[in-house]
């Protein structure tokens, strides 16, 4: 029988409690049992297992991000948006390094995550309208402002800029070139 309380969303919340605190590889069963007060078998009843629990904290932590980005391009335009995005991501990977590792950058044969990551995507198209882009380069403009904004927080989190300048300063340089090469597009 299932702890009374205990839900597939306190769970989902324990796991990424164990995310924060200890990374990707420390999100067990045992490790969420342990925090939700529960045996093992007993999460069972709200997760399938170690892959399933792994789905679900994807699943949240794709929409965190995806709402963060979509929130930052709301009402804005152009190299406005562009810049928002783009702040926005770094600041959801650096802030939540561990959350972030947990989004799948690949492809997934997962229809929820598939429609988790495609919510990444709509908020970036949004902010590349203003360029008015061919319709076939839209895409690639879209993978390219989020290579730029990923691989930028993937090296911050990791701790991979050592030298004293300022990140903020090299991240707006960064979406300073990103935004004229849209302009620039051809």
């Amino acid at each position: 029988m299932a702890r009374v309380g205990l839900t597939p969303d306190a769970v989902r919340d324990a796991a990424i409690a164990v995310l924060d605190a200890d990374g990707p590889e420390a999100l067990t069963l045992a490790r969420v049992a342990a925090r939700t007060g529960v045996a093992v078998p007993s999460l069972y009843n709200h997760v399938d297992g170690l892959a399933g629990l792994r789905r679900t904290v994807a699943i949240q932590v794709t929409g965190e991000l995806a709402d963060r980005v979509a929130e930052a391009v709301q009402g804005r335009g152009r190299d406005d948006a562009v810049s928002a995005l783009m702040f926005a991501y770094r600041g959801y990977a650096v802030e939540h390094p561990r959350r972030y590792e947990a989004i799948p950058q690949g492809l997934v044969d997962d229809p929820d995550l598939q429609a988790a990551g495609d919510r990444i995507l709509q908020p970036i198209l949004a902010a590349l309208r203003g360029y008015d882009l061919p319709d076939q380069q839209t895409l690639h403009a879209a993978r390219c402002v989020r290579a730029a904004a990923h691989g930028f927080a993937t090296l911050q989190a990791a701790g991979g800029f050592r030298l004293p300048e300022d990140l903020d300063a090299s991240y707006t340089a960064l979406i300073h070139m990103v935004t004229h090469a849209l302009a620039d597009w051809t």
